[in-house]
């Protein structure tokens, strides 16, 4: 799976091309995206850096909603991300990201926003997601467009990893979430470390449900004893996942076993 750029990226660089560069380079048109073509992308990505925050919020629908469908990856997925991690010191999301809104409010800073979805894109392409894709149908067009999207992480960390020490507690905690999955990358295994420290403040500090989850799973994946790091509330949640966790495994050997429920199951 490819995209039509200007610019060669090597996969295993750093170096993230300038936002105009992909926007005015990239063959939009002949990229599909889950409902089409990306023909109306660079209409749409250029309105994330307008410097009006009404416009800014609608494009991320608009934009970044085109390549997000069933945690899937698609061939505009790998430019749109490029261009998204490129436009994160832009000015207009620089004073956006001043506002110290709620990372989970209705109106949060487009900062924020990109940011997650950024995360989000990366986990969808995380070493657990391959696998499970690998197992269940073996070689194929979704591996595959995991794979080019991996391929962008060492650029994707270089553009994030700025934003983890912000003054706004909402950028810097959602630049490190995005930060996880992509230290997955094997040039990228060494800065686990210096998210650590990232990780031990986000604990002292939030009471981000999804946050918290991430950063604690990430940290016990690490290596890291996590139980002096929890809190009540953690280890309700751990419970109550272990729960649903042993409910669907259950679900799903009594479908194998009997050949499908009888009747719905409670999901």
């Amino acid at each position: 799976m490819t995209y039509r750029s200007s610019r060669a990226m090597d996969p295993y660089s750093a170096e993230l091309p300038r936002h105009q560069t992909l926007l005015q380079g990239t063959d939009w048109a002949s990229l599909a995206t889950p409902c089409g073509t990306g023909a109306s992308l660079p209409v749409a990505l250029a309105r994330l850096i307008d410097p009006d925050p009404l416009v800014r919020e609608a494009a991320v629908k608009d934009a970044l909603g085109q390549v997000t469908h069933q945690n899937s990856i698609y061939e505009a997925t790998m430019p749109v991300a490029l261009y998204a991690a490129a436009i994160l010191d832009h000015p207009a999301l620089a004073v956006d990201g001043s506002r110290h809104d709620d990372a989970t409010s209705m109106g949060r800073p487009t900062l924020v926003a990109v940011l997650d979805w950024l995360g989000e894109t990366a986990r969808d392409a995380d070493d657990a997601c391959v696998a499970a894709d690998e197992d269940s149908c073996g070689e194929g067009s979704p591996v595959e467009g995991m794979r080019a999207f991996r391929e962008l992480r060492p650029a994707l960390f270089t553009a994030v990893r700025a934003f983890l020490g912000h003054d706004n507690p909402a950028v810097r905690n959602t630049a490190l979430v995005a930060a996880v999955p992509l230290v997955e990358h094997p040039a990228l295994v060494t800065h686990r470390s210096d998210l650590t420290g990232h990780a031990h403040r986000l604990l002292a500090t939030s009471t981000d449900r999804r946050h918290r989850d991430r950063v604690l799973g990430a940290l016990k994946a690490w290596g890291h004893d996590i139980t002096d790091l929890e809190n009540e509330a953690d280890i309700a949640a751990r419970e109550r996942y272990a729960v649903l966790r042993a409910a669907r495994a259950s679900w799903q050997n009594d479908w194998a076993i009997g050949g499908g429920y009888s009747e719905d199951p409670p999901f």
